[in-house]
């Protein structure tokens, strides 16, 4: 199983990104976390690949939205009214272990992980 992350950069407070993550083989969920500098790592948004539930931390409800592209094997997370609050490195990962939690109020359990992407939201 890998995972490739593409799409992190620089944006202004209240622009948008999209993040791509390539992730071949199987798995029960997949999401994104992410880590800003100084802080513990955060679940972002999962989706569970079996009922198709998702998880948004309350931090970015309203603002995120994860989707996912079967034919091309690609899960996305669209970013917008982005604040410097939300500068991290976002990680993609994914659980293909039947005891990860992937439902509207978790998401953990993850047992790969990408190298990560940065997004820096800045003036």
């Amino acid at each position: 199983v890998q995972l490739v992350e593409s799409g992190g950069g620089l944006v202004q407070p209240g622009g948008s990104l999209r993040l791509s993550c390539a992730a071949s083989g199987d798995y029960y969920a997949i999401g994104w976390f992410r880590q800003a500098p100084g802080k513990e790592r955060e679940g972002v948004s999962c989706i569970n690949n079996r009922d198709g539930t998702t998880f948004y931390a309350d931090s970015v409800k309203g603002r995120f939205t994860i989707s996912r592209d079967n034919a091309k094997n690609t899960v996305y997370l669209q970013m917008n009214s982005l604040t410097p609050l939300d500068t991290a490195v976002y990680y993609c990962a994914l659980g293909s272990r039947a005891f990860v939690v992937a439902t509207s109020t978790h998401c953990y359990g993850m047992d790969t992980w990408g190298k990560g992407t940065l997004v820096t939201v800045s003036s």
